[in-house]
């Protein structure tokens, strides 16, 4: 999905990158940026409308995360990590440690602070969900890592683990119906549930 932008007499006009890109501190910085902007490479990435798989998984997958949560780590959604000066992505879901939440202000974590980082696969965003962001994610060092493809509008879940030694990550899995797991907890999670609510 592209972004369509609409034909009026004056359009926005977004300003000039500075040398060698924007910084991870500049996306707090910039005014009127669209919602879940990211920033890749010193790059501002603009995200295209959710589709109902994307959003309905979303849902999914953070309940059935936050249902088994254990009181060390909490699970949050479409918060950035800084993951360096010029990388600020947005996972659409993540499991974090508890105590790096630092209060209602806050605009995103630490690469640390990251136990699993999550991506729902969008058409427009294949490349960097597949490729880009999970290399950039085991880069930094977040051990679990998810990413999420639609089956006929059924979620399937690609399971992988940090390798330290290489930092690079590992397949572990392949979820079609069930996602259970042991790490980073215990986590049952039904997959073929197609409209989650609370407690899901």
């Amino acid at each position: 999905m592209g972004v369509l932008m609409s034909v009026a007499p004056q359009q926005h006009a977004w300003p000039e990158p500075p040398p060698g890109g924007y910084t991870a501190d500049d996306l707090d910085r910039l005014p009127d940026l669209p919602p879940h902007t990211e920033l890749i490479d010193g790059s501002l990435v603009f995200v295209s409308p959710q589709t109902k798989f994307h959003s309905r998984t979303m849902r999914l997958l953070d309940n059935g995360l936050l249902r088994t949560v254990p009181d060390d780590f909490d699970v949050d959604r479409e918060m950035s990590v800084v993951l360096g000066p010029r990388q600020r992505p947005e996972p659409d879901v993540m499991v974090v440690r508890a105590d790096a939440d630092t209060g209602p202000a806050q605009t995103a974590y630490r690469a640390e602070d990251v136990v699993l980082a999550v991506e729902v696969v969008s058409e427009e965003s294949e490349d960097r969900d597949r490729d880009t962001k999970p290399a950039k994610y085991a880069k930094a060092g977040i051990p679990h890592f998810w990413r999420v493809e639609s089956d006929g509008g059924r979620p399937v879940v690609y399971v992988y683990e940090l390798d330290p030694a290489t930092r690079a990550y590992v397949a572990t899995g392949i979820h079609h119906d069930r996602l259970k797991l042991t790490v980073p907890y215990d986590i049952d999670i039904d997959l073929t549930v197609t409209r989650p609510g609370p407690g899901a």
